[in-house]
């Protein structure tokens, strides 16, 4: 039980960090690239865009799994 709920801990982490980046990437386009250096459309924000949109479908995946792993974990527990 422990390990799963460490599991549904480490999920929920990934779901609000991509979230926020995918945030952070929405209001700040650049933030890549000051990072690291790395441009690879230019300037041209297109990249950035699908960077979000990856980020996103991460996310709301990432929380799906967390939720359904947390609801077994809670009928397990009412057994």
């Amino acid at each position: 039980m422990r390990r799963s709920k460490a599991q549904v801990r480490l999920e929920t982490a990934i779901a609000v960090s991509a979230a926020a980046l995918g945030i952070l990437t929405m209001f700040w386009h650049d933030w890549i690239e000051a990072l690291t250096g790395w441009d690879p459309d230019h300037h041209n924000g297109s990249f950035e865009w699908l960077i979000v949109a990856a980020l996103l479908v991460v996310a709301a995946a990432m929380g799906l799994v967390a939720r359904r792993h947390w609801r077994l974990l809670a009928a397990a527990a009412e057994r």
